[in-house]
């Protein structure tokens, strides 16, 4: 947290001047300036900006593919048969799970597909899917499914938990009412680790502890939490998590997602889940055998070879995290939010509010424009127009994010200060 602080221009700078991850700055690449002005992105949270390295990881696959051919899957420098194992110890080490707990595979949704189709088990009198209730519309359309394939009505099975007026944050006590009350009827909860919209930080050991005393299988979509915040899938013991890579973990556009598996299910013979090769053991996998010989641990829920242009940026992503490590990016985000929470209120008290739970918060902060009479869509075009790159969300949200890898104290000042520009300007458009 910021000890000191101080509204001007020049404390930014003397912070981004004592700050021991300022150099991986440089490892990014920014876009172009549209209008002029310095850009200052702040969409980690949706797409993260391209490591210089990825570049040349994607370059090195294809020229060992124009040079080997077929024969890269075992000569090129980066074997692509077993490649998705260069992903494991970055994905285990962010993940706070054991190598053989995680694995590089397919893209978000189809991971949850791919886990709900072991973990989701349902029966007459135990059903339910548990979702937040303003869950990303993606988990929603998954859970939806799955219950409707199961042969059960989403309109009974599909159960959600609510967040709570004035804040508009989920509770904890909350969802214990709905495990009091409806546990027995509960099959799977599937949450988030951070609330895409509001950027609230979801405590998943409690919640893991919770529905297992309940019975219940649990899921995380931890699509906003890998590589924003520090997470221990391990010990926390979720039955299954998946995420994708191109936000906070700046694998690229479609870039390759990942799924956790908890030890205490990773001794499956393939019986109780989707099968394809990639999931057969290795060893024998080019013996072309009728007969299914699982691959050890989360590698037995791979369906297909790993997309192997698609996940080389997300190698080149994951050695710059654990250069960087996961305890300093946090303490560093956590500073950066800190500060930019305190020229808010300096600088937009009244006019601009982050309804980011403070206590309870990644790298994102959602802002609300609370003005009277403000348009907050003609706020956020104009924040535009000054080279911000954040996002929009429906009714009034704008969504930025503080990437600690590669954002500074000066990026929240000029966000601050441009803000108050397109306030004050859309104000006197009045």
């Amino acid at each position: 947290m910021t000890a000191e602080f101080d509204p001007g221009r020049e404390f930014a700078l003397s912070l981004d001047e004592a700050d021991e991850l300022g150099s991986f700055r440089e490892r990014f690449n920014f876009p172009r300036a549209r209008h002029g002005l310095d850009p200052v992105y702040l969409c980690g949270h949706s797409l993260g900006l391209q490591p210089k390295d990825a570049v040349r990881y994607v370059q090195e696959e294809l020229e060992d593919w124009g040079r080997l051919g077929v024969e890269g899957h075992f000569r090129s420098r980066r074997p692509w048969l077993p490649y998705h194992r260069f992903a494991t110890s970055g994905l285990s080490e962010l993940a706070g799970a054991r190598d053989d707990e995680v694995v590089a595979m397919n893209t978000l949704t189809v991971n949850l597909h791919v886990l709900m189709s072991t973990f989701y088990r349902p029966t007459t009198s135990r059903c339910g899917i548990l979702i937040e209730s303003t869950a990303f519309p993606s988990d929603r359309f998954a859970a939806t499914s799955q219950i409707r394939m199961r042969g059960f009505d989403p309109a009974h099975a599909l159960i959600e938990w609510k967040p709570r007026a004035p804040d508009q944050a989920l509770h904890l006590d909350d969802l214990q009412q709905i495990l009091d009350d409806s546990g027995d009827e509960i099959a799977l909860l599937l949450l988030p680790g951070i609330q895409y919209y509001n950027g609230q930080l979801l405590d998943m050991e409690d919640i893991c502890a919770r529905a297992r005393a309940k019975g219940c299988f649990v899921g995380l979509d931890l699509a906003h939490a890998i590589g924003n915040v520090p997470l221990e899938l391990h010990d926390w013991a979720p039955d299954f998590a998946a995420w994708c890579s191109y936000k906070y973990l700046n694998g690229g556009p479609g870039a390759v997602g990942g799924a956790f598996v908890h030890a205490q299910h990773l001794d499956g013979d393939g019986s109780a889940q989707l099968l394809g090769w990639w999931g057969h053991a290795e060893e024998t996998r080019f013996a072309m055998a009728p007969a299914f010989e699982p691959a050890k641990g989360a590698e037995l829920w791979q369906l297909s070879n790993p997309p192997i242009l698609s996940l080389a940026p997300v190698l080149a992503s994951l050695n710059i995290f654990h250069e960087a490590g996961m305890d300093r990016l946090r303490r560093k985000s956590l500073h950066l939010t800190d500060y930019l929470g305190r020229l808010l209120e300096h600088r937009l008290q009244d006019r601009v509010t982050s309804i980011t739970p403070p206590d309870a918060r990644g790298s994102q902060l959602s802002l609300r424009v609370t003005g009277a009479g403000l348009d907050a869509r003609e706020v956020f075009r104009r924040l535009e127009q000054q080279d911000v790159v954040a996002d929009w969300r429906e009714p009034d949200v704008i969504r930025v994010a503080l990437a600690p890898l590669y954002n500074t104290f000066a990026d929240a000042f000029d966000l601050v200060e441009r803000l108050r520009s397109a306030v004050e300007g859309a104000d006197g458009r009045r």
